[in-house]
């Protein structure tokens, strides 16, 4: 601990991310990024902004973005906020809206940036359990709360709720904030945008990193009434009025255009986690029911550090989580095209 650190920093326990090594022969299926490369609309679109307006500000509020995406999703471009990436934007969340008397909930397992954010901003926060089978009960959090977040579908877990489940936590919990991070979203769950307008204590998250293959431009959104909205607008301004380049707003538009190269990505993704899921399923593996671009599973016998150092040797790297105790024999493996996955199966035939 340095002298020089404010108080809160020694307490601090930081986000860490998923590996990005520098030997790029490397298969990479450990941090849930899209196989596919941005659209080709999106990077012609790029290239021609890269002129002599880069030497002036980006528009602050992005106001050509939130009106791409307001239109696509059929709401009020005052419903819309959009950050660098979905990360920032949840920073905010948790600085605007979280911070209560009573404890903030989400999952004892799920995206561990949520305890580290309250941590930074000394927020109290509860841990619910997941059940059993690794599910989120949602009746769980119907105790006195400061507000609730959680993924759908979950992480590291990729279990997707229900959408009538969310809508009746909604019913029940009208007195606090209910945030839905949808990062992973697009790949098989159903998504809760369609209440906004119904429940103005809904807040949703959402990522141009995982579906739009834009993870290097750090690009997020959210959704939420005018007055939720608005809470993050003062954080934002407060912070950084300018938080979205000129590049980015511009690859952000061009992604929500690309309709087509959207669904066919990740009809794509889709159909190879399918593939990945049955042949695991064959070599005795248990996979947990995903709805995200990526699958947690263990082995019914073999130790899962076993199978990710065997996995390593032979060029393939995915995500192991030691904590908790209970997850300490999954792995998180990202879905690559259907190549990807049929090399991962020959390995995994060849070395178990």
């Amino acid at each position: 601990m340095s002298k020089y650190w404010s108080n809160i920093v020694s307490r601090l326990t930081p986000y860490t991310p998923g590996e990005q090594p520098k030997d790029k022969s490397l298969l990479k299926l450990n941090t849930n990024e899209n196989p596919y490369s941005p659209s080709t609309k999106v990077l012609d679109a790029i290239k021609l902004s890269v002129k002599e307006s880069l030497r002036l500000y980006p528009d602050p509020e992005s106001n050509d973005l939130k009106e791409t995406i307001s239109n696509y999703y059929g709401l009020s471009k005052s419903n819309i906020f959009v950050g660098n990436g979905s990360d920032e934007i949840l920073a905010f969340i948790f600085q605007a809206l979280l911070k209560k008397e009573a404890p903030v909930l989400f999952p004892d397992i799920t995206y561990s940036f949520y305890p580290a954010y309250c941590s930074l901003y000394d927020i109290k926060y509860k841990k619910i359990p997941l059940d059993k089978e690794l599910n989120i009960n949602l009746e769980d959090y119907l105790i006195n709360n400061g507000g609730i977040i959680f993924p759908n579908p979950n992480a590291p877990t990729g279990i997707p709720k229900r959408l009538v489940d969310i809508e009746n936590l909604l019913q029940l919990n009208r007195e606090s904030v209910v945030v839905i991070d949808e990062a992973y979203v697009d790949f098989g769950t159903e998504s809760a945008v369609k209440l906004i307008n119904q429940y103005k204590n809904l807040l949703i998250t959402q990522s141009f990193s995982k579906s739009r293959s834009l993870a290097g431009m750090r690009l997020g959104c959210a959704f939420a009434d005018e007055d939720l909205i608005e809470a993050l607008n003062r954080v934002k301004n407060s912070f950084n009025s300018y938080p979205i380049d000129r590049l980015a707003q511009i690859a952000g538009i061009k992604a929500i255009q690309d309709e087509d190269y959207f669904n066919l990505t990740r009809i794509k993704i889709i159909e190879a986690r399918k593939f990945l899921e049955k042949e695991l399923f064959l070599i005795n593996f248990e996979v947990l029911p995903s709805g995200a671009n990526f699958i947690f599973t263990r082995h019914k016998s073999k130790d899962a550090i076993t199978i990710f150092k065997i996995l390593r040797e032979s060029g393939v790297m995915v995500r192991h989580f030691s904590e908790p105790e209970r997850i300490s024999q999954f792995l998180r493996i990202t879905i690559g095209t259907m190549e990807d996955m049929q090399k991962l199966i020959s390995i995994l035939k060849a070395t178990l």
